[in-house]
Formats: structure tokens, sequence, C-alpha cells
């Protein structure tokens, strides 16, 4: 790296510390999912959605009603374990920029472009220590996040098959080996109910899932 480019460290962890490293992780020992995670007496809860669909403000709005929050939008799975262990960045999350209009206690906390470009509020949760945190949890349900507004709230099974296959459709591609081995760690998500959440308002979504 020439000096210039590693003396921005924001863009250099951005673009090449941490994506050398979670690809090479990527390669044999995790599974990248595009969903937040949360943990209730021990069970995680995959949110899954596109971006917008409110994974991170979920995760939070879970947190603050007393759930253990593990990660908001990035979660591991150990590729060499049966249990479905997820891991996840507990030590911060990371919002949109109007955050603060749903969470006033985010208020303090100045929004910032990231190097990719995109405006967002990174918040360290130890200013938080009411919040339960873990880096890792027991996958214990899948659940496909659908945000509309004016939608009745709702919660409908859905074939873990089907999540699954949204799962799969997110992941980078690093040869026909390493599919295989991402295609095995997920069919031991199977083994765990899903469902299709659809809500309009946080409230909402924080009462269904907790009726689950």
């Amino acid at each position: 790296m020439s000096q210039r480019t590693a003396s921005d460290h924001a863009w250099f962890r951005f673009y090449f510390l941490e994506t050398m490293a979670y690809m090479l992780l990527a390669q044999r020992w995790v599974m990248p999912v595009h969903a937040a995670c949360v943990a209730r007496d021990g069970a995680g809860v995959l949110l899954c959605g596109l971006s917008g669909a409110g994974k991170s403000t979920l995760a939070w709005a879970c947190a603050r009603a007393g759930w253990t929050y593990v990660t908001d939008d990035g979660t591991w799975l150990l590729t060499e374990v049966e249990d479905r262990t997820a891991l996840g960045r507990c030590r911060s999350i990371r919002f949109r920029d109007d955050a603060p209009r749903l969470f006033p206690e985010l208020q303090e906390y100045i929004s910032r472009a990231r190097p990719n470009g995109k405006v967002s509020i990174e918040v360290p949760l130890d200013a938080f220590p009411h919040i339960r945190t873990a880096p890792r949890c027991r996958v214990g349900s899948v659940v496909l996040l659908d945000r509309r507004e004016g939608a009745p709230g709702r919660v409908e099974p859905v074939p873990a098959a089907v999540a699954i296959e949204l799962l799969l459709r997110d992941m980078p591609w690093y040869g026909d080996e390493v599919r295989a081995l991402y295609e095995r760690t997920a069919r031991r998500l199977l083994e765990v109910p899903a469902y299709r959440l659809t809500y309009e308002n946080l409230d909402q979504a924080l009462t269904l899932l907790s009726n689950l």
C-alpha cells in the first residue's frame, strides 16, 4: 500500500484490510449471510431482507425490548459445525441517517459518509450498557422481513427451503468447492422453522416477532 492509501484509515480498513480478511475467512470457515441476528432465551433469529427492509432498526428495537443483540446486517454461519452457530459484530450497530427519528437516544450521533458513499450512523454498543450483546448464538429460526406501508401485520410460515434459496441467492461466488460448502451449511437451516413477517412499523413487528 502507498502511504497515501494507508493514511486514510477508514478507506483502507473498508476496501482492503477487512475485505481481505473476510474473503479469506469465507473460503473455508464461515458463510456470509445478509441478515441481522438477535436472540431470545438462547435461540437466535436471523432477520433476513433486502437493503431497506428494516433489519438494523428491528434488531435494535428487539435489543431495547430485552432481546440479545448479535449483529445488525451481516451474520456469519460457521461451516464446520453442526449446531448452526452464527457469529456477529456485536460491539457496534449501524443505522441509516434517519434512525434518530425512530430512536431518540441516537440524536447525539452524527451521520457520516462511509467509504462506499453510503451515509450512516455507527453507534458503539458500550455506550448502552443496559443492552445485552453476544458475539454468537445458535440459530433457532429464520424470518424474512417484508416491510410495506399500510400492510396488515402478519406472520406466515414458509418452507425452510424457500428461505435458504433466498439466502444463497445473495452469496458471493468463490467457485464450485466453496459453493458446495455454503449449500451444506445452508441445509442445516432446514431443521429450523422459517417465517415471512409482514409489517408496517416497528411496534407491530416486535409484537409479532415476540409471539413467535
